[in-house]
């Protein structure tokens, strides 16, 4: 299945905030989340994807009010 990572940018977020947005996630049902990463300094986070296709991911995250900076496909690791 593709992997994308998306750029986030935080707003007024502490740490609690953080955690429970990363268990959103997590608990993704459409798309696989593989991992979150959050800078809380620059208020910035990274998410790894599993997803069918990009477009499947994009609607996911608007459903789920996730808006991303940029989401780039990963084809090679």
């Amino acid at each position: 299945m593709p992997k994308y990572i998306s750029q986030h940018t935080l707003a007024c977020l502490t740490r609690q905030g953080a955690e429970g947005l990363a268990a959103r996630l997590l608990q993704a049902d459409t798309v696989k989340t593989v991992r979150v990463m959050v800078n809380m300094m620059e208020a910035k986070m990274l998410a790894e994807f599993e997803a069918e296709n990009r477009e499947i991911l994009d609607q996911w995250l608007a459903k789920n009010r996730f808006h991303s900076d940029w989401i780039l496909r990963i084809e090679y690791e």
